[in-house]
């Protein structure tokens, strides 16, 4: 099942003045990772932001077997409901051989109207800030109709600033990540309006 935080998801039909329901996703599944504890870190900067934060952990859900997946999204799944009340993504996520890792795009493959018309941005890692994965993302997320946040964020080796209390972002980080941060909120508060008032007809 999801990790969540203890506020409950929200019904995708929240008013207007409801506040911003953001999900950041962990994309990292491997045993001996510290994507957890980035995505801990970018939950409560972005709880900080006055938004409704939950954590979806891929390393902590099931998708169902691939051969039942359907072109444009397949069966309702442990965290379609969450996606769906969504109003915009942080993904954490890291680079491998210069992409982001496949329980990432099972994960996107396995969704597609719970994505559609809300916001997103990355927070990537690596040896050298992970950029590779976070530019494969953009392709992707165009093609269901995710508005990717030009500013993003690329740590580079944050293995070596994990200690005991968690992560310790090295200088210029924090302002990097608010930055993101503050053009995620912008479109996904346009979009969420967007979507309630004018809906972009099938």
């Amino acid at each position: 099942m999801p990790i969540t935080d203890p506020q409950p998801a929200r019904s995708a039909a929240s008013g207007p003045g409801a506040p911003l329901l953001l999900t950041v996703i962990s994309a990292s599944v491997r045993d001996d990772r510290v994507g957890r504890t980035i995505a801990d870190w970018v939950a409560t900067r972005t709880r900080a932001g006055h938004a409704d934060v939950s954590l979806v952990d891929l390393a902590e859900i099931q998708l169902p077997d691939d051969r039942l997946l359907r072109p444009g999204g397949g069966g309702r799944t442990s965290i379609a409901d969450q996606i769906d009340a969504s109003d915009g993504f942080v993904v954490v996520t890291p680079e491998y051989n210069h992409s982001y890792p496949a329980p990432l795009k099972r994960a996107i493959d396995w969704h597609y109207g719970e994505w559609m018309f809300k916001a997103a941005t990355v927070v990537s890692y690596g040896a050298h800030g992970g950029r590779i994965a976070t530019e494969h993302l953009r392709g992707v997320f165009a093609e269901l109709h995710v508005a990717t946040t030009r500013s993003t964020v690329g740590l580079t080796a944050p293995w070596n600033d994990v200690g005991p209390a968690g992560y310790d972002a090295p200088e210029g980080v924090d302002v990097a990540m608010d930055r993101a941060l503050a053009e995620l909120t912008w479109w996904a508060s346009a979009l969420r309006q967007a979507r309630t008032e004018r809906p972009l007809p099938r």
